[in-house]
């Protein structure tokens, strides 16, 4: 039974009916001996607190898209078959341009969410450079399949979940599909493919995005064989001017970092509530000794660049959860590359999915003029949104000003 099912959902729920009519049916009706009487209502005690627990647990899981499956729950989850040592640029002296097209069957992904906005759909993917083997979840704009663009490639985005957090997070609890499928039809968003691979690639371990020989190549994985698998599939813009990377929290730091060591593979990135040093995940593996840490802060990488990458970052947050490391890749930042900080006050809320939906539109829009994508944007025209009941969306998306935020705290 499927953890994130509905079935399980269901079948949780009635136990927790159960549970609760048991005591009240059988309570004093139990009969043997005081010590018996006394152990089997301790048992539907324990019983109805059990089941409470578990449904709170699958409604939150739910909502957060925190666990995909039963193997990242319990921790025997494994998408690594090998992690060879593939050297500073990740390719381990492959040609890419040399290997031979990925061909990939794709279906319908299923799930909540999952059918809305036209459908997403999943593949496994072999990483040929990575080692890795895991799914890899696609969702294709309206236009893509419109004849008058029929020989038309698109903009791609590679989002990045939270730690714990499943690929389809941005789809069932974000609802980004949902929420840019209007704004693309109506030419205010540009049309992007949005492709959303697995994270979560090593059992109770946040891998940080980062290629560690021996251990996993999160880095080639992301940056290497997802999107060479994208390009051969479907009409896809080439990297690095087509391709943008965004994330949440831990996958916010990936998207900074993997924009910022990699400008030949990714043009912008978004951040939302992220960190700059590894350390900001204590469960992730470059958390684990100086080098890494090191190998893996966008900061560092950013400040010891020597020639200053042709990329556009958007980092929001709130302080004390990414503003200041936000602020901190500004202060830094030479031309090419751009910075844009939104603020985020306290009010908005806190590191929640509920923060970062409002934040689905202002970071496609801005991705849609980074990346020089309005020209493929249909009709553009200006938008003014209607701030009416929308203190909560405004605040957290940072379409509000600082100062202003700040005296509705």
């Amino acid at each position: 039974m499927s953890l994130t099912g509905t079935s399980f959902l269901y079948t949780l729920i009635a136990l927790a009916v159960a549970a609760v009519v048991l005591p009240l049916v059988l309570w004093s009706r139990l009969r043997g001996p005081r010590a018996v009487r006394a152990a089997a209502r301790v048992l539907m005690l324990l019983f109805a607190q059990g089941t409470a627990i578990a449904l709170v647990f699958v409604l939150v899981n739910n909502q957060n898209s925190l666990y995909d499956n039963w193997g990242d729950l319990l921790g025997t989850g494994d998408h690594v078959q090998q992690a060879a040592d593939l050297g500073a640029d990740g390719t381990g002296g492959i040609a890419l341009h040399r290997l031979p097209r990925v061909r990939q069957t794709f279906k319908e992904a299923g799930g909540p969410g999952m059918r809305a906005a036209g459908g997403v759909r999943v593949t496994q993917l072999k990483g040929r450079v990575s080692g890795v083997n895991a799914e890899v979840y696609v969702w294709l704009p309206p236009q893509y399949h419109e004849a008058a663009y029929r020989h038309r490639r698109f903009p791609v985005v590679e989002l990045l979940p939270g730690y714990p957090g499943s690929a389809k997070a941005w789809f069932q609890s974000l609802h980004v599909h949902e929420q840019l499928l209007p704004l693309m039809r109506s030419g205010q968003v540009a049309p992007f493919i949005l492709v959303a691979p697995r994270t979560n690639l090593l059992a109770g371990v946040d891998t940080g995005c980062a290629n560690i020989a021996g251990t996993v190549n999160a880095d080639s994985w992301l940056s290497l064989d997802v999107p060479k698998m994208v390009m051969d599939n479907f009409r896809a813009d080439r990297a690095p001017a087509g391709w943008g990377v965004a994330g949440y929290s831990a996958g916010a730091h990936c998207a900074t970092k993997l924009a910022v060591a990699h400008p030949d593979r990714y043009r912008a990135a978004v951040s939302m509530s992220g960190y700059n040093d590894p350390i900001g995940e204590r469960n992730s593996l470059t958390a684990q000794n100086p080098a890494l840490r090191d190998a893996n802060n966008p900061y560092l990488l950013l400040k010891g660049a020597r020639t200053p990458p042709q990329i556009a970052l958007y980092l929001s947050g709130q302080p004390h959860d990414g503003y200041e490391a936000a602020v901190a890749l500004e202060q830094i930042a030479k031309a090419p590359t751009t910075v844009h900080v939104v603020y985020i006050p306290k009010s908005a809320g806190g590191h929640t999915m509920a923060l970062w939906r409002p934040q689905m539109v202002p970071t496609f829009r801005w991705l849609t003029e980074e990346m020089g994508q309005s020209r493929i944007a249909l009709n553009v025209t200006p938008h003014a949104p209607s701030t009416a009941g929308a203190r909560h969306a405004e605040l957290a998306s940072g379409t509000a000003s600082r100062a202003t935020a700040a005296r509705r705290q």
